[in-house]
């Protein structure tokens, strides 16, 4: 969990299958599984290195019947759990589940005016720690909201967390929007493109190797939806499925496993979007190699 109110603090993956989740995170991303099922609630923590940083559970089946798919949640951390959920409706989000105590803490899930779900979480149940640095593997280390419109959306966050915009060091003003919480540039927003069905988070996981860890997610049934794309900085990343249907990212070094970049993007993707994205990694430090 992050000290800094206003930040992702936490991230959960409601899926189908949860033991075949498991494992391919498990060896995409290195993360360790602990089993902390409680009578109440079948949960499993995923750990980089000794330190808790998401949770993995069956979707629910009421989110079933009504037409939920798997999908990663990032929790912001708040003071208020009650005032920042009333604030999202004021400010036109919607609340889908309102404040309520869990094994991980006192958390509500919600979506901002353009239908992006992301949670709020107060009182964290594992206790605080330091942070690790962003580029660490296992920890997330952007978040990306694919917005029906990036231009109106910011002032939602911006009144609600406190959010600050940060200027890229080119001009892609037009197309990508990056933020910064607890005055940490973490992330970016830009408008969805058409083939991109929902407004969503999406949040890119660090790894040592994109090359393997690419491998192990085509290996392990998952899907490469676009890149990897090499970054002026270095870095590559990559837009993926997991074998449940869960959208998520990654971003790390090369190493010493070949790197096979897909052909075309399945979902249609802009090919200017590795351009867009770089501005915002060029900000933060390098991942380790």
């Amino acid at each position: 969990m992050a000290d800094q109110p206003g930040g992702f603090a936490w991230f959960e993956l409601l899926t189908t299958d949860v033991a075949a989740a498991g494992a391919f995170y498990r060896k995409t991303i290195g993360w360790r599984l602990k089993d902390e099922t409680t009578p109440e609630l079948a949960y499993t923590v995923l750990r980089s290195g000794g330190t808790p940083v998401g949770g993995l559970m069956d979707l629910p089946e009421e989110g079933r019947r009504l037409g939920a798919t798997p999908r990663w949640i990032g929790y912001v951390a708040v003071v208020d759990l009650e005032g920042t959920a009333a604030q999202v409706r004021h400010l036109g989000g919607t609340i889908f589940v309102p404040p309520t105590d869990t094994n991980i803490g006192r958390i509500a899930v919600v979506a901002d005016p353009q239908k992006a779900t992301f949670g709020l979480i107060e009182e964290p149940g594992y206790g605080r720690w330091k942070p690790g640095r962003i580029d660490e593997p296992g920890r997330v280390g952007w978040h990306e909201l694919l917005a029906a419109d990036r231009t109106v959306i910011f002032d939602f966050y911006r009144e609600l967390f406190g959010w600050q915009k940060v200027d890229a060091q080119t001009d892609p003003a037009d197309l990508y929007q990056l933020f910064s919480a607890g005055g940490q540039t973490v992330g970016g927003m830009l408008t969805k493109f058409p083939s991109v069905a929902q407004p969503s988070w999406l949040h890119y996981f660090n790894v040592d190797d994109i090359g393997a860890a690419t491998k192990h997610i085509s290996a392990g049934g998952g899907r490469i939806l676009q890149g990897p794309i090499e970054l002026p900085d270095g870095c590559w990343i990559a837009r993926c499925l997991d074998p449940q249907g869960a959208l998520f990212a990654l971003q790390g070094g090369r190493g010493q496993t070949s790197i096979e970049p897909s052909s075309a993007s399945e979902v249609g993707w802009s090919a200017k979007w590795g351009g867009m994205a770089s501005h915002g990694r060029m900000v933060l430090p390098k991942p380790k190699r």
